[in-house]
Protein backbone atom coordinates (compact mmCIF):
# COMPACT_ATOMS: atom_id res chain seq x y z
CA UNK A 1 0.00 0.00 0.00
CA UNK A 2 2.65 2.49 0.97
CA UNK A 3 4.59 2.11 -2.43
CA UNK A 4 1.23 2.98 -4.31
CA UNK A 5 0.63 5.68 -2.42
CA UNK A 6 3.71 7.44 -3.01
CA UNK A 7 3.60 6.98 -6.09
CA UNK A 8 -0.13 8.91 -6.01
CA UNK A 9 1.81 11.89 -4.08
CA UNK A 10 4.37 12.28 -6.45
CA UNK A 11 2.64 11.69 -9.87
CA UNK A 12 0.04 15.10 -8.42
CA UNK A 13 3.28 16.47 -7.52
CA UNK A 14 4.66 16.37 -10.55
CA UNK A 15 1.86 17.27 -12.61
CA UNK A 16 1.40 20.77 -10.53
CA UNK A 17 5.26 21.48 -11.25
CA UNK A 18 4.12 21.18 -14.60
CA UNK A 19 1.34 23.66 -14.50
CA UNK A 20 3.39 26.01 -12.62
CA UNK A 21 6.26 26.24 -15.49
CA UNK A 22 3.74 26.51 -17.72
CA UNK A 23 2.23 29.66 -16.24
CA UNK A 24 5.59 30.79 -15.96
CA UNK A 25 5.58 30.72 -19.50
CA UNK A 26 2.67 33.31 -19.77
CA UNK A 27 0.91 30.61 -22.39
CA UNK A 28 -1.69 33.16 -23.29
CA UNK A 29 0.59 35.48 -24.87
CA UNK A 30 2.39 33.15 -27.20
CA UNK A 31 0.29 33.78 -30.07
CA UNK A 32 1.63 36.93 -30.18
CA UNK A 33 4.72 35.63 -31.50
CA UNK A 34 2.70 32.32 -33.33
CA UNK A 35 0.58 34.74 -35.82
CA UNK A 36 3.18 37.22 -37.26
CA UNK A 37 5.24 34.30 -38.11
CA UNK A 38 2.06 32.65 -39.16
CA UNK A 39 1.20 35.52 -41.50
CA UNK A 40 4.57 36.27 -42.58
CA UNK A 41 4.80 32.92 -44.37
CA UNK A 42 1.67 33.14 -45.83
CA UNK A 43 2.56 36.41 -47.35
CA UNK A 44 5.25 34.86 -48.82
CA UNK A 45 3.21 32.30 -50.43
CA UNK A 46 2.54 34.93 -53.16
CA UNK A 47 6.40 35.17 -54.27
CA UNK A 48 7.71 31.96 -54.07
CA UNK A 49 7.55 28.08 -52.76
CA UNK A 50 8.06 27.94 -48.52
CA UNK A 51 10.63 26.51 -47.02
CA UNK A 52 9.39 24.44 -44.13
CA UNK A 53 12.48 24.10 -42.11
CA UNK A 54 13.05 27.53 -42.17
CA UNK A 55 9.37 28.27 -41.24
CA UNK A 56 9.66 26.26 -38.77
CA UNK A 57 12.79 27.35 -36.69
CA UNK A 58 11.61 30.87 -37.30
CA UNK A 59 8.44 30.04 -35.41
CA UNK A 60 10.20 27.84 -32.43
CA UNK A 61 12.74 31.18 -32.06
CA UNK A 62 10.06 33.59 -32.01
CA UNK A 63 8.11 31.56 -29.54
CA UNK A 64 11.43 31.08 -27.57
CA UNK A 65 11.62 34.80 -27.55
CA UNK A 66 8.69 35.73 -26.07
CA UNK A 67 8.39 33.41 -23.23
CA UNK A 68 12.20 34.60 -22.53
CA UNK A 69 11.09 38.02 -22.45
CA UNK A 70 7.74 36.97 -19.83
CA UNK A 71 10.23 35.42 -17.64
CA UNK A 72 12.40 38.18 -17.13
CA UNK A 73 9.53 40.76 -17.20
CA UNK A 74 8.24 37.95 -14.03
CA UNK A 75 11.43 38.67 -12.64
CA UNK A 76 12.03 42.46 -12.72
CA UNK A 77 8.66 43.25 -11.35
CA UNK A 78 9.22 41.02 -8.62
CA UNK A 79 12.67 42.72 -8.35
CA UNK A 80 10.83 46.24 -8.44
CA UNK A 81 7.92 45.19 -5.50
CA UNK A 82 5.03 45.62 -8.54
CA UNK A 83 3.80 41.82 -8.24
CA UNK A 84 2.59 40.41 -4.91
CA UNK A 85 0.42 37.31 -4.32
CA UNK A 86 -2.39 39.45 -4.56
CA UNK A 87 -1.08 40.56 -8.29
CA UNK A 88 -3.90 40.05 -11.48
CA UNK A 89 -2.61 38.72 -14.48
CA UNK A 90 0.54 37.42 -13.84
CA UNK A 91 2.15 34.10 -14.20
CA UNK A 92 2.93 34.24 -10.11
CA UNK A 93 5.46 31.97 -10.40
CA UNK A 94 8.00 34.09 -8.24
CA UNK A 95 5.20 35.22 -5.70
CA UNK A 96 2.78 32.16 -5.31
CA UNK A 97 4.66 29.29 -6.49
CA UNK A 98 7.68 29.78 -4.48
CA UNK A 99 10.51 29.38 -7.81
CA UNK A 100 13.70 31.03 -7.03
CA UNK A 101 13.90 34.28 -9.46
CA UNK A 102 17.18 33.12 -10.46
CA UNK A 103 16.10 30.58 -11.43
CA UNK A 104 13.30 32.45 -13.62
CA UNK A 105 16.08 34.68 -14.91
CA UNK A 106 18.50 32.12 -15.97
CA UNK A 107 15.48 30.00 -17.62
CA UNK A 108 15.24 32.97 -19.70
CA UNK A 109 18.70 33.33 -20.56
CA UNK A 110 19.01 29.28 -21.58
CA UNK A 111 15.46 30.32 -23.79
CA UNK A 112 17.48 33.60 -25.51
CA UNK A 113 20.03 31.23 -26.35
CA UNK A 114 18.41 28.60 -27.97
CA UNK A 115 16.53 31.09 -30.08
CA UNK A 116 20.54 32.35 -30.80
CA UNK A 117 21.48 28.84 -31.96
CA UNK A 118 18.18 28.69 -34.13
CA UNK A 119 19.15 32.26 -35.60
CA UNK A 120 22.77 30.74 -36.23
CA UNK A 121 20.54 27.99 -38.76
CA UNK A 122 18.70 30.86 -40.37
CA UNK A 123 21.43 33.19 -41.08
CA UNK A 124 23.20 30.10 -42.54
CA UNK A 125 20.29 30.09 -45.15
CA UNK A 126 19.55 33.45 -45.73
CA UNK A 127 21.52 36.57 -44.46
CA UNK A 128 23.53 37.22 -41.34
CA UNK A 129 22.30 40.26 -41.50
CA UNK A 130 19.59 38.89 -39.58
CA UNK A 131 22.07 38.62 -36.83
CA UNK A 132 22.26 41.66 -35.79
CA UNK A 133 18.28 42.24 -36.21
CA UNK A 134 17.92 39.47 -34.18
CA UNK A 135 20.24 40.45 -31.11
CA UNK A 136 18.15 43.75 -31.60
CA UNK A 137 14.94 41.65 -30.82
CA UNK A 138 16.08 40.04 -28.00
CA UNK A 139 18.21 43.57 -26.58
CA UNK A 140 14.39 45.00 -26.96
CA UNK A 141 12.69 41.79 -24.68
CA UNK A 142 15.37 41.89 -22.03
CA UNK A 143 14.84 46.12 -21.30
CA UNK A 144 11.75 46.10 -21.76
CA UNK A 145 11.29 45.41 -18.00
CA UNK A 146 15.09 45.05 -17.50
CA UNK A 147 17.84 47.93 -17.07
CA UNK A 148 17.76 51.30 -15.29
CA UNK A 149 14.77 52.58 -17.61
CA UNK A 150 12.55 49.45 -18.79
CA UNK A 151 10.34 50.73 -21.91
CA UNK A 152 7.34 49.54 -19.97
CA UNK A 153 7.75 52.07 -17.75
CA UNK A 154 7.08 54.41 -20.49
CA UNK A 155 4.72 56.02 -22.81
CA UNK A 156 6.49 53.78 -25.65
CA UNK A 157 5.41 50.69 -24.98
CA UNK A 158 3.15 49.94 -27.19
CA UNK A 159 4.93 51.27 -29.76
CA UNK A 160 8.43 49.06 -29.21
CA UNK A 161 6.08 45.68 -28.40
CA UNK A 162 3.75 46.68 -31.38
CA UNK A 163 7.07 47.27 -33.76
CA UNK A 164 8.97 43.89 -32.94
CA UNK A 165 5.85 41.83 -32.20
CA UNK A 166 4.12 42.98 -35.73
CA UNK A 167 6.62 44.45 -37.93
CA UNK A 168 9.70 43.04 -37.73
CA UNK A 169 8.67 39.68 -37.11
CA UNK A 170 6.39 39.84 -39.88
CA UNK A 171 9.05 40.84 -42.23
CA UNK A 172 11.80 38.71 -40.84
CA UNK A 173 9.46 35.66 -41.85
CA UNK A 174 8.85 36.86 -45.32
CA UNK A 175 12.26 37.87 -45.71
CA UNK A 176 13.99 34.14 -45.06
CA UNK A 177 11.73 32.88 -47.74
CA UNK A 178 11.75 35.45 -49.99
CA UNK A 179 15.46 37.44 -49.71
CA UNK A 180 13.05 41.04 -49.95
CA UNK A 181 10.63 42.99 -48.02
CA UNK A 182 7.79 44.31 -50.05
CA UNK A 183 5.35 47.64 -49.85
CA UNK A 184 2.92 44.53 -49.59
CA UNK A 185 4.10 42.94 -46.43
CA UNK A 186 5.08 46.05 -44.90
CA UNK A 187 1.32 47.27 -45.13
CA UNK A 188 0.02 43.85 -43.53
CA UNK A 189 2.66 43.75 -40.87
CA UNK A 190 0.73 47.40 -39.61
CA UNK A 191 -2.81 46.36 -38.62
CA UNK A 192 -1.11 43.03 -36.67
CA UNK A 193 1.32 45.87 -34.73
CA UNK A 194 -1.62 48.14 -33.89
CA UNK A 195 -3.05 45.18 -32.23
CA UNK A 196 -0.18 43.89 -30.09
CA UNK A 197 0.32 47.50 -28.86
CA UNK A 198 -3.38 47.43 -28.16
CA UNK A 199 -2.67 44.54 -25.80
CA UNK A 200 -0.17 46.19 -23.73
CA UNK A 201 -2.53 49.15 -23.42
CA UNK A 202 -5.22 46.76 -22.16
CA UNK A 203 -2.67 45.74 -19.66
CA UNK A 204 -1.24 49.03 -18.92
CA UNK A 205 -5.21 50.35 -17.98
CA UNK A 206 -5.67 47.36 -15.58
CA UNK A 207 -2.98 48.53 -14.34
CA UNK A 208 -3.02 52.35 -13.87
CA UNK A 209 -3.45 53.04 -10.33
CA UNK A 210 -0.71 50.52 -9.41
CA UNK A 211 1.56 51.35 -12.19
CA UNK A 212 1.20 55.25 -11.19
CA UNK A 213 1.95 54.33 -7.12
CA UNK A 214 4.93 52.33 -8.35
CA UNK A 215 6.32 55.39 -10.78
CA UNK A 216 5.53 54.31 -13.88
CA UNK A 217 4.80 56.73 -16.47
CA UNK A 218 2.67 54.68 -19.15
CA UNK A 219 0.64 55.95 -21.61
CA UNK A 220 -2.91 54.96 -19.78
CA UNK A 221 -1.26 56.94 -16.75
CA UNK A 222 -0.25 59.99 -19.08
CA UNK A 223 -3.93 60.31 -21.00
CA UNK A 224 -5.76 58.98 -17.77
CA UNK A 225 -7.90 56.38 -17.72
CA UNK A 226 -10.91 57.51 -20.35
CA UNK A 227 -8.66 58.90 -22.72
CA UNK A 228 -6.69 55.61 -22.65
CA UNK A 229 -9.88 53.37 -23.53
CA UNK A 230 -10.90 56.07 -26.49
CA UNK A 231 -7.42 55.12 -27.74
CA UNK A 232 -7.67 51.86 -27.27
CA UNK A 233 -10.77 51.68 -29.48
CA UNK A 234 -9.40 54.01 -31.95
CA UNK A 235 -6.55 51.20 -32.39
CA UNK A 236 -9.00 48.75 -32.81
CA UNK A 237 -11.01 50.67 -35.81
CA UNK A 238 -7.51 51.85 -37.95
CA UNK A 239 -6.91 47.79 -37.58
CA UNK A 240 -9.90 47.12 -39.12
CA UNK A 241 -10.43 50.05 -41.43
CA UNK A 242 -6.51 49.51 -42.70
CA UNK A 243 -7.28 46.02 -44.24
CA UNK A 244 -10.32 48.20 -45.82
CA UNK A 245 -7.94 50.66 -47.32
CA UNK A 246 -5.61 48.08 -48.55
CA UNK A 247 -8.49 46.27 -50.45
CA UNK A 248 -9.89 49.67 -52.00
CA UNK A 249 -6.47 50.04 -52.91
CA UNK A 250 -5.92 46.81 -54.79
CA UNK A 251 -2.93 45.70 -52.23
CA UNK A 252 -5.37 43.11 -50.87
CA UNK A 253 -7.59 40.09 -51.65
CA UNK A 254 -11.54 40.71 -50.38
CA UNK A 255 -10.84 37.17 -48.78
CA UNK A 256 -9.20 39.71 -45.92
CA UNK A 257 -12.68 40.98 -45.08
CA UNK A 258 -12.59 37.92 -43.05
CA UNK A 259 -10.93 40.05 -40.17
CA UNK A 260 -14.65 41.39 -39.49
CA UNK A 261 -15.85 37.92 -38.13
CA UNK A 262 -13.27 39.10 -35.27
CA UNK A 263 -15.50 42.36 -34.47
CA UNK A 264 -17.01 41.26 -31.33
CA UNK A 265 -14.08 40.40 -29.31
CA UNK A 266 -12.69 44.52 -30.01
CA UNK A 267 -16.65 45.65 -29.04
CA UNK A 268 -16.67 42.98 -25.45
CA UNK A 269 -13.13 44.35 -24.70
CA UNK A 270 -14.18 48.32 -25.45
CA UNK A 271 -17.22 47.96 -23.11
CA UNK A 272 -15.20 45.77 -20.61
CA UNK A 273 -13.32 48.42 -19.86
CA UNK A 274 -15.49 51.32 -19.31
CA UNK A 275 -16.73 51.96 -16.22
CA UNK A 276 -14.22 49.96 -14.58
CA UNK A 277 -11.54 50.74 -12.02
CA UNK A 278 -10.65 47.16 -10.16
CA UNK A 279 -7.92 45.04 -12.02
CA UNK A 280 -10.08 41.60 -11.18
CA UNK A 281 -13.01 43.61 -13.26
CA UNK A 282 -11.21 44.22 -16.07
CA UNK A 283 -9.67 40.92 -16.90
CA UNK A 284 -12.26 40.13 -19.28
CA UNK A 285 -11.79 43.10 -21.02
CA UNK A 286 -7.89 42.09 -21.29
CA UNK A 287 -8.32 38.74 -22.75
CA UNK A 288 -10.96 40.13 -25.10
CA UNK A 289 -7.92 42.24 -26.38
CA UNK A 290 -5.90 39.41 -26.67
CA UNK A 291 -8.39 37.69 -28.48
CA UNK A 292 -8.64 40.46 -30.89
CA UNK A 293 -5.08 39.65 -31.73
CA UNK A 294 -5.13 36.18 -31.85
CA UNK A 295 -8.47 35.80 -33.64
CA UNK A 296 -7.54 38.74 -36.18
CA UNK A 297 -4.23 37.41 -37.03
CA UNK A 298 -5.47 33.65 -37.36
CA UNK A 299 -8.41 35.04 -39.66
CA UNK A 300 -5.66 37.48 -41.73
CA UNK A 301 -3.51 34.47 -42.27
CA UNK A 302 -6.51 32.38 -43.50
CA UNK A 303 -7.70 35.40 -46.02
CA UNK A 304 -4.16 35.35 -47.02
CA UNK A 305 -4.28 31.67 -47.40
CA UNK A 306 -7.20 31.98 -49.64
CA UNK A 307 -6.77 34.39 -51.87
CA UNK A 308 -3.57 32.75 -52.74
CA UNK A 309 -5.43 29.35 -53.66
CA UNK A 310 -8.53 30.95 -54.76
Amino acid sequence: MEPQIQLKHDTSTNRSNIKVWWRLLRPHTLTAAFVPVLIGTALALFETSIHIPLFLVMLLASILIQAATNMINEYFDYKRGLDTKDSVGIGGAIVRDGIQPKTVLRLAFVFFGIATLLGVYICINTSWWLALIGTICMLAGYFYTGGPVPIAYTPFGEIVAGLFMGVIIILITFFIQTSTVTTTSILMSIPISILVGAILLANNIRDLDGDKVNGRRTLAILVGRRNAILVLATMFAVSYIGIVIMIVLGDASPWLLLVFLSIPKPVQAVKGFVGKSKPIEMMPAMKATAQTNTIFGFLLAIGLFASYWF
